[in-house]
């Protein structure tokens, strides 16, 4: 009788940590973006942000979300996919609407300084995804270029997917390029780090939210059984996060001599 009286207790209690567990890993990875976009909106500048990162998070989760009709894996991870693909796209947005408007801003106190009326304003060049620029890649004009971009992405990858979606091989090849590709954010920011054997520009306070939402990410994989490539690019991640975290000891101990008039450029992933 008291063991059936603890499972009223216990059934209820259990599946309300599982809910829990479940909305922080669909909603826990774009909690770290939340105060970025704010800071972005409050100060009109975009420069503290890459979108490489919005770039590497599109692919691995659009990645992913097909890996799942080839192996259906916990609903939570897929929905987490999904939330993730429209933060980076909401980032995106706000990046692009910013950088051009600071674009335009520019050539008007230029003009302004040159005091010519014979001059006009001329808006930036408009560069599209379509004109096929390397030089220009991810660095386009109009959200709606990045919108084509990812569509056009999506639908090449899609349709390799279902053409291939019976082959086991390129199933589990493409679950592990998903989460591979996620685990690799860090790797830009890292090895900056050590190029210039400092940290500055770097938020401490945002890779400690990457570790900690990342060994939970991970727990979360192990405990619930996800696929092997879920737990070991997951624990890569983990590892890729504490040797941040290590470089900004070191660094912190051991500050490299100044450099006069030494500019560093904005990190890849601090945000």
């Amino acid at each position: 009788m008291e063991a059936e009286g603890l499972d009223w207790l216990l059934v209820p209690l259990h599946q309300l940590v599982s809910w829990g567990a479940a909305g922080a890993m669909v909603f826990g990875g774009v909690v770290p973006y939340i105060p970025q976009y704010r800071d972005i909106r409050r100060t009109q500048n975009a420069e503290g942000f890459s979108t490489y990162v919005c770039l590497v998070l599109l692919v691995a989760n659009i990645l992913r979300i097909l890996f799942w009709f080839g192996r259906h894996f916990e609903s939570p991870l897929l929905w987490q996919s999904v939330i993730m693909i429209l933060t980076m796209l909401l980032m995106l947005k706000l990046c692009t609407e910013v950088r051009t408007a600071n674009e335009l801003n520019l050539k008007r106190r230029v003009f302004a300084a040159a005091d010519n009326k014979d001059e006009e304003v001329k808006a930036p060049p408009r560069r599209s995804y379509l004109d096929f620029d390397p030089h220009h890649f991810w660095h386009w004009s109009s959200f709606g270029d990045y919108v084509q971009c990812v569509l056009a992405f999506t639908g090449v990858a899609g349709y390799v997917t279902y053409l291939s979606i019976d082959s086991a091989l390129f199933v589990e090849t493409l679950g592990f390029l998903a989460v591979l590709t996620e685990a690799m954010l860090g790797l830009p920011q890292l090895y900056r780090n050590q190029r210039l054997r400092s940290t500055e520009g770097m938020s401490i306070k945002m890779v400690l939210m990457w570790t900690s939402g990342d060994t939970f990410k991970t727990a979360y994989f192990l405990l619930n059984g996800a696929p092997l490539q879920f737990s070991v690019c997951g624990l890569l991640q983990v590892l890729v996060d504490l040797a941040i975290l290590g470089q900004a000891y070191a660094f912190a101990r051991h500050p490299p001599k100044p450099a006069p008039h030494t500019a560093h450029p904005a990190s890849a992933k601090a945000l």
